[in-house]
């Protein structure tokens, strides 16, 4: 299948967005000031889960020096692009959060090389999602994708709060406590209190109050600073993955949670490529999937980096998104210069060991508290949504029974015999009832009328009467089956106009069509691929449109009188046209 011609970097107004040109002092600035707020957790969440599962100090040197590289070299790929790798936006990547409890889970049962070869697995895994996002989007919707983010966190406090008492033998009782309560007043004060752009430093400016506390106390291990060199690389521990190798029952057993934490990196990423899409324009604009493919795979090529290196998965951080929406700056020469940022710092061992030396209840309570951000972030995917009584039911109880098997509260016993032992993970556990609710609530509403033709103006008729049968059974009246067929009509119309102009072949057309709850209609139609948004082109109808054909014109201005909501996603492999409509408003007259 040949590559589309990539979308313009120039809105029709003229608005550069993330190819706005930027002068390199500021990029690189800019770019130092976007590593400095990753870097705490790059470097901080790799350190916790090697020294957690107890490898030697030589392999958390590599694993922090490997994620260091992968994340940098996955932040210039998103920035500049290749192919269908890179979302081409301010995106930038660091270690994820999600990964730490099956990360360490991994390391515990098969050493380096048990977790380079799950790592491996999550790379396909999101490359597969990255070519064929598009059938997915019944199924990971914002109440699937909005619980399986609110598990992540139940899965990781535990080992955090271990992490909280792990301070050397003789030291006083109240110093663990002492640290991690100013780490924690600082950044939760910053963040309630602070103004601008001083937010965003919030993570960093507590870990150096935190460390500052534990120095008090002799916790801040100075020597190790000392002792590092300024220019060099660590040992190099290489976990190379054997394909020949038996795992046993702990890869079989590991693999499905890894495949989930795969699935919660990729949402992740969807979230932060449509996020990056809605901060970098001036005008708002319709997001662009096929973007947010790009940007899955670029995850998916650090992660296959993250492998072959023997480190933990990453994903896309929120923190671009947020500098984008301070300084209003959203160029992507930043990601190349944080990425180059990235890659120069894991080179600079003296740097690297004074995160490093930060002691163990600093760095559990700064990743307590991004993992209390995480929980939000999925209790707004939810909500936002919009909440009914059978969304309740499949999000709390699909949350519930995640935390009853990441705490092994669920037929403990039965359980550990179909495991062979290993504990099922809360996400894996929870997410699985979560789309297995979903797809119950799908398979038993009311029946999805289909049908397939053409994408010809000769396939008219045939669309035609398909909606007036649907309307027939549905029982609504002449008023709601004349609007239904308008729609119809207008949207082959705009599509067929597309076709042209994008000199494409012969296509199909899928039209899809059922009744809502809300007594209204929704029609999906599913097509080739088009250059142009037709969601951003029904916004921009009051204003001018050069080279805009004229039927094209009244067709967008007839669909957008007749329906009440048009949305328009673009994939690479297709185009999905969503529209709803509702029945006309019946007038009543006084007797």
């Amino acid at each position: 299948m040949p590559d589309l011609p990539e979308e313009p970097s120039e809105g029709t107004d003229g608005e550069a967005g993330p190819d706005a040109p930027v002068p390199w002092p500021l990029a690189t600035g800019l770019g130092l000031q976007l590593a400095g707020m990753v870097l705490p957790g790059a470097v901080l969440i790799p350190t916790v889960v090697f020294r957690s599962a107890s490898q030697p100090e030589e392999v958390v040197l590599w694993a922090v020096f490997a994620s260091l590289v992968a994340c940098g070299a996955t932040t210039m790929l998103q920035a500049q692009g290749l192919g269908r790798f890179g979302g081409r936006y301010l995106i930038v990547a660091g270690a994820s959060g999600a990964a730490i409890a099956v990360s360490i889970a991994a390391l515990e049962a098969g050493g380096p090389a048990l977790l380079a070869a799950l790592v491996l697995a999550m790379a396909f895994l999101q490359l597969g999602f990255s070519a064929r996002l598009a059938p997915f989007r019944s199924v990971l919707t914002p109440t699937v994708t909005g619980t399986i983010v609110m598990l992540v966190p139940v899965t990781v406090t535990p080992v955090l709060f271990e992490q909280m008492n792990n301070v050397p033998p003789g030291t006083p009782p109240a110093a663990g406590p002492l640290c991690a309560l100013v780490t924690l007043a600082t950044v939760a004060g910053i963040m309630l209190k602070a103004r601008g752009s001083i937010g965003l430093w919030a993570p960093v400016i507590g870990i150096v109050a935190g460390s500052l506390a534990a120095a008090a106390f002799g916790l801040y291990d100075t020597a190790r600073v000392a002792d590092a060199p300024w220019i060099g690389l660590p040992a190099a521990v290489w976990p190379a993955v054997r394909f020949d190798s038996d795992f046993g029952i702990a890869f079989w057993t590991l693999l499905p949670t890894f495949l989930f934490v795969g699935l919660v990196c990729t949402i992740q990423t969807t979230s932060g490529a449509v996020a990056i899409q809605r901060v970098s324009w001036t005008r708002p604009r319709a997001v662009n999937f096929r973007a947010v493919q790009r940007a899955v795979a670029a995850d998916s090529a650090g992660n296959l980096l993250s492998a072959l290196a023997g480190t933990m998965p990453l994903g896309a951080r929120p923190n671009g998104a947020a500098m984008v929406e301070t300084t209003g700056i959203g160029s992507r020469s930043i990601g190349i210069a944080a990425g180059i940022v990235f890659l120069a710092l894991a080179c600079l061992p003296k740097a690297l060991a004074v995160v490093l030396a930060v002691p163990g209840p600093v760095t559990a309570t700064f990743i307590t508290l991004t993992m209390a951000t995480i929980f939000v972030v999925g209790v707004k995917m939810v909500v936002q949504d919009g909440m009914d009584p059978r969304k309740g039911v499949i999000v709390g109880a699909a949350f519930w029974i995640g935390v009853g098997f990441e705490h092994g509260a669920v037929f403990p016993d039965v359980m550990a015999s179909l495991s062979g032992g290993l504990p099922i993970n809360g996400i894996v556990a929870g997410g699985v009832a979560a789309i297995l609710g979903t797809l119950f609530v799908q398979l038993t509403r009311p029946r999805t009328r289909t049908t397939e033709v053409a994408l010809d103006s000769s396939s008219l008729p045939q669309i035609r009467e398909f909606v007036a049968g649907f309307a027939s059974r549905s029982g609504w009246d002449e008023g709601m089956a004349a609007r239904l067929d308008a729609v119809s009509e207008e949207t082959l119309l705009t599509l067929l106009g597309r076709e042209e102009a994008a000199a494409a072949g012969p296509r199909r057309l899928l039209v899809t069509a059922r009744r809502d709850d809300g007594g209204g209609a929704t029609l999906e139609f599913l097509s080739a691929r088009g250059d142009e948004n037709l969601q951003d082109r029904i916004a921009l109808l009051g204003e001018a449109s050069a080279g805009a054909r004229l039927e094209e014109e009244v067709s967008l201005r007839l669909l957008r009188h007749l329906a009440s909501s048009v949305h328009h996603q673009q994939y690479y492999d297709m185009d999905v046209v969503t529209v709803r409509v509702d029945p006309p408003r019946r007038t009543t007259h006084a007797a």
